[in-house]
């Protein structure tokens, strides 16, 4: 017995018979023999992390757009902080936290340069029709490793996709990344949105306070064991706090989502990535090489929206600005 056979031994011997165990996977696109040392969902871990995709992250767009300190969210820490939600809430459980894990650090590579401004100018150039979760699924699939993908499981496929809306993920583990998602933005939005001077802690109803708690850390473990302790055949919370929990997203949408201040500079996002679009539309060779050959098989709208998702906020305000900006004369 190798070392991926005993590991394989052990989930079912330790996880709930409600897990969703490496060995019971439905499996790959493409085949593949299995690995001696790792299961099929370290794998996928593994290769998400190592993914040029998962690298780009820490350059994208949360919630506030090119902020000058280094202490708000980008795409990455968020992901990071979704996944450690995740697998806590996994391993209470007795749920396999390995595919827990790779859902989370996956359920975002396919989000675009400044946040979900970037994903409605792309969606509204498109004529609707994009959204970041298929995406994510697309450069598993399609995008990443030159064109090959990253061949992941049907398990970690399904959970990215599902993450954020309409139906929900097939495990109980994909549906934990949706839980842990939602926990993740509200409490990091509200420490970044304090940080940022547009809310204070104190502003927050009481209503809300009184049932999750005054701080970060309270707010998170109140909705943490909620779903713990609350969860069976199904991830949920308790009526009271998922209540609570609506009405601070509410109330986050009305002070900070839609804040004047902290959305002054996403006026200028759709110009942006307009003007890209338009650009590589009519000249779509001008791209690398890997998003010419989607062109040949795809269209060109098609090759022309997954490089933009695939930017960075720094890349395409560069790419914006050798398009358009006159450059002078050094003399």
């Amino acid at each position: 017995m190798n070392i991926r056979e005993q590991s394989e031994q052990i989930e079912r011997q330790t996880l709930s018979e409600k897990a969703m165990c490496s060995s019971d996977s439905k499996g790959r696109r493409v085949f593949e023999e299995k690995c001696e040392l790792r299961t099929e969902f370290q794998r996928d871990r593994d290769r998400i992390i190592h993914s040029k995709a998962f690298r780009r992250l820490k350059h994208k767009t949360q919630v506030f757009l090119a902020p000058e300190s280094d202490h708000y969210r980008t795409r990455l820490t968020h992901t990071l902080e979704v996944s450690q939600i995740a697998r806590t809430i996994a391993r209470a459980m007795r749920l396999n936290e390995d595919l827990t894990e790779a859902i989370a650090l996956g359920h975002d590579l396919g989000h675009t340069p400044f946040g979900h401004a970037g994903e409605r100018a792309i969606n509204d150039l498109c004529g609707g029709g994009f959204t970041h979760y298929e995406q994510s699924v697309r450069v598993c699939e399609k995008l990443e490793k030159g064109g090959e993908g990253l061949n992941l499981t049907f398990e970690v496929l399904d959970g990215i996709l599902h993450h954020t809306k309409d139906e929900w993920a097939s495990t109980l583990e994909g549906k934990i990344v949706r839980v842990s998602d939602r926990i993740a933005y509200i409490n990091h939005d509200i420490e970044d949105a304090v940080m940022a001077g547009i809310i204070t802690q104190q502003q927050i109803p009481d209503n809300i306070t009184s049932v999750l708690g005054t701080s970060k850390s309270a707010r998170i473990n109140t909705l943490v064991n909620s779903v713990i302790k609350n969860s069976d055949n199904d991830i949920v919370m308790e009526k009271s706090v998922s209540e609570a929990y609506d009405l601070l997203h509410s109330f986050l949408f009305e002070t900070v989502y839609r804040n004047p201040v902290a959305k002054s500079e996403e006026t200028k996002v759709f110009g942006i990535v307009e003007g890209i679009f338009n650009y590589f539309t009519k000249y779509p060779e001008k791209m690398s090489e890997e998003y010419v050959k989607i062109c040949e098989n795809e269209g060109v709208k098609r090759a022309v929206m997954d490089y933009i998702a695939c930017m960075t906020d720094h890349f395409a305000v560069s790419i914006y600005s050798d398009i358009y900006i006159p450059k002078f004369w050094k003399l």
